[in-house]
């Protein structure tokens, strides 16, 4: 009997964290479990909690307000007693920057909550957490990650920031936002019975509808989103939030609206964009990004336009370097160009950080419904068929039968909503039904964990890969009277060079310096060591103690300086991207 209670205990779980019956019966604790998605609320909730867990090791910022005033989270882990935040290398991440995109929010949270629980048991994230600094910011469109669970949605609406437009020119503001009509929560599909309509009714599955035939009497129309014509125009739903796009408002290659749609009036008009811009700014030392979104299993790099030409070869080398390690850390995702294997994007955040700030920079699109598998071993070697039939549901056309079995036998019906008359006051009789908005760009939670520990992973991977530097002084000799040769030797032992060769062909910043200094010495001669077995260097011909330089990735730096004096001298290396190193010999 134990045994048997056991099993159905067991069922119960499970069954409970495919979709629970509320997300608000779930209270947050650390550390965190990330088998629920988290409101906005609980998000506040979850880094205002890990900040009061590790205190010792964590700063909680309020980046600033949206254009509603709900407050924009930062939290920065790092450990101040292995150095300053602004003197270590820093990584940014960043999701949730369209409001329907909530997985993205939880990838950074996961990170959070993986890095501060496993500091101190964990060895390689202990060093990783001493090295460098973490910026995360989970959730950069709040109100619209508010807005999608409180508010009926599909799946893909509600992306835009929460600024007033007068989409169909009407001379109204957001009037005509699709309706949840039956009152369930959702926005699903509407259709109506019409023997001259486009499709019929499936025969495998009498939930779809596949294409008719040319000649073939049709069955039904597809309507749209369920909605009514709100403001009496003759439409339904062309007049909802916005639209502004947050990954169109930032401050490089910006183009109009005439251009790309949800530009925004300006570049930074968005309030909180604003705010996370100038937060980025204050904090130079950040040279690696990642910015999450919603679907697709994608890697993303830069250029986002075909114009903007490709990045220097020595860039696109770490590139490959990460993505493509990347792409082994998450099976089934591909590491691609962002204009030339998905579109071009105008205003875009991470081209932003490459081409402003410095920083290599990566778009994560999380979830891939070809995840939502219903196959036999066999079946999964079966190679579709061309001339198999598209079946038409929802916002495109997709293959949909084995997406159906996906939720009936892994879901348990969560994900889809049957087809239920209804009488509309516009189309008359008609049917709702379709995906709901926990669907199609979301993973059901029994998967999120795998989803976002993977993705959190191939954070983990590039930050290792920042800059590393060690400074070695590995010759030090006297050539004359009060006369000494120092070599200095710089190291970087990971992939992600001191300075982008993008920054250093714009001059975006200055370069790392390298400095030698004391009371009682003078640095009569310095440069690069070009070739240490036949003495070439390239000297510098004006204040030799001060020489620019920039270090590549798994490469290496030497220099030579004559110096006259005996005593101490201070060694002193400083850069944006890798810290600082300070060293002192004396000369005797």
């Amino acid at each position: 009997m134990k045994r048997i209670a056991l099993f159905f205990l067991i069922i119960i779980f499970a069954l409970s964290t495919v979709y629970p019956a509320s997300y608000e019966e779930h209270k947050v604790t650390v550390p965190l479990s990330f088998d629920y998605y988290s409101t906005y609320e609980m998000v506040v909730e979850a880094v205002k909690a890990l900040h009061k867990t590790y205190p010792h090791l964590t700063k909680l910022d309020m980046v600033g307000k949206s254009e509603e005033g709900r407050e924009i989270y930062a939290l920065t882990i790092n450990n101040p007693k292995t150095g300053a935040e602004l003197d270590k290398p820093a990584i940014y991440i960043d999701g949730n920057i369209h409001g329907n995109e909530i997985q993205a929010g939880e990838v950074a949270l996961y990170l959070i909550n993986y890095l501060l629980t496993n500091y101190g048991k964990n060895d390689e994230i202990t060093e990783l957490v001493d090295k460098k600094c973490f910026y995360v910011i989970p959730v950069v469109n709040v109100d619209g990650r508010a807005h999608f669970f409180e508010d009926p949605n599909t799946s893909s609406s509600n992306r835009s920031l929460r600024r007033p437009k007068d989409d169909d020119r009407d001379g109204l503001i957001d009037e005509d936002f699709p309706d949840d009509i039956d009152g369930d929560g959702n926005v699903c599909m509407m259709r109506k019975r019409d023997p001259f309509g486009r499709y019929k009714t499936d025969p495998e599955d009498p939930r779809l509808m596949v294409s008719v035939k040319p000649g073939e009497k049709g069955e039904w129309t597809i309507l749209g989103q369920e909605g009514i014509d709100n403001d009496g125009d003759g439409r339904i739903n062309e007049d909802s939030e916005g639209y502004v796009d947050g990954n169109r408002n930032w401050g490089y290659d910006w183009a109009p609206e005439y251009v790309q749609a949800g530009a925004g009036d300006y570049p930074f008009s968005g309030t909180g964009i604003e705010a996370i811009g100038k937060y980025i700014r204050a904090r130079p030392n950040i040279c690696m990004a990642w910015a999450f979104h919603n679907t697709g299993g994608l890697i993303v790099r830069g250029p986002s336009t075909k114009a903007q030409g490709e990045y220097p070869q020595q860039d696109l080398a770490v590139y490959n370097y990460l993505g493509e390690q990347s792409e082994r850390i998450i099976p089934g995702y591909r590491y691609i160009i962002g204009w030339k294997d998905m579109y071009s994007t105008y205003g875009d955040f991470t081209e932003w950080m490459t081409t402003i700030n410095g920083a290599y920079s990566f778009v994560g699109e999380l979830f891939m419904t070809s995840q939502e598998i219903f196959k036999s071993r066999d079946e999964e070697k079966k190679v579709r068929p061309q001339d198999e039939e598209d079946i038409m549901f929802g916002e495109g056309y997709v293959t949909e039968r084995e997406r159906l079995k996906f939720n009936d036998h892994l879901a348990q019906g969560e994900l889809y909503k049957p087809w239920k008359p209804y009488k509309h006051p516009t189309y008359g009789d008609i049917e709702i039904g379709g995906w709901v908005k926990f669907s199609s760009r979301l993973s059901a939670p029994f998967m999120l964990k795998d989803m976002v520990h993977r993705n959190a992973s191939a954070i983990i991977f590039s930050a290792k890969h920042t800059p590393e530097v060690s400074l070695d002084v590995f010759e030090t000799k006297k050539t004359g009277k009060n006369l000494y040769l120092i070599r200095t030797r710089l190291v970087n032992a990971k992939a992600i060079p001191t300075m982008s060769y993008h920054a250093q062909k714009v001059k975006l910043y200055p370069q790392d310096m390298l400095t030698i200094s004391g009371k009682s010495i003078k640095v009569v001669a310095g440069g690069k060591l070009t070739n240490i077995y036949r003495d070439q260097v390239a000297y510098k011909k004006f204040r030799p103690e001060l020489q620019f330089l920039f270090i590549p990735g798994f490469g290496k730096v030497e220099h030579q300086f004559l110096v006259s004096g005996k005593g101490k001298v201070t060694i002193k290396y400083q850069s944006r991207h890798a810290g600082k190193i300070v060293k002192t010999i004396t000369l005797k």
